[in-house]
């Protein structure tokens, strides 16, 4: 991945909404090419296992917890600046602190529970496609 490749996850809380029609066309207006898309139920350990980073840290296991209480949709979005870029669609993830017309604006309901994660770097985008993605499916 080089820079036009990202992550993202629609989280439970927004799919179990029917929010993931809105997503996804925010996403492609936004200019993103959808290069991988498929719906997960994520078990515990999964779960530990992708958010290992933050075992130890005050949130931890009620985002294990929020990240297994329904399926998500996991992605990888091609773009140039693609990191950067879908950071910048998304919002802060304080949805009430997110600009007007940002996903997380539109759709989160709280900090936890914010409609969607993106990778935060470009080695954390390959990481987190690994994780989900077999090399098949990845970059089509």
């Amino acid at each position: 991945m080089d820079g036009k490749y990202t992550f993202s996850i629609i989280k439970p809380n927004a799919v179990r909404t029917g929010k993931t029609g809105p997503i996804l066309s925010m996403i492609n207006e936004g200019g993103f090419e959808i290069s991988a898309i498929k719906m997960v139920q994520m078990t515990t350990y999964q779960a530990e296992a992708f958010y290992e980073v933050h075992r130890g840290k005050p949130f931890y296991e009620d985002l294990v917890e929020f990240m297994t209480s329904g399926p998500v949709i996991v992605l990888i979005l091609r773009h140039e600046n693609a990191v950067s870029e879908f950071r910048r669609l998304l919002g802060a993830t304080d949805p009430e602190k997110a600009e007007q017309g940002t996903v997380r604006r539109n759709f989160g309901v709280s900090v936890k529970m914010n409609a969607i994660h993106g990778s935060d770097s470009d080695e954390n985008a390959i990481r987190e496609s690994n994780f989900f993605f077999s090399d098949i499916e990845r970059y089509c």
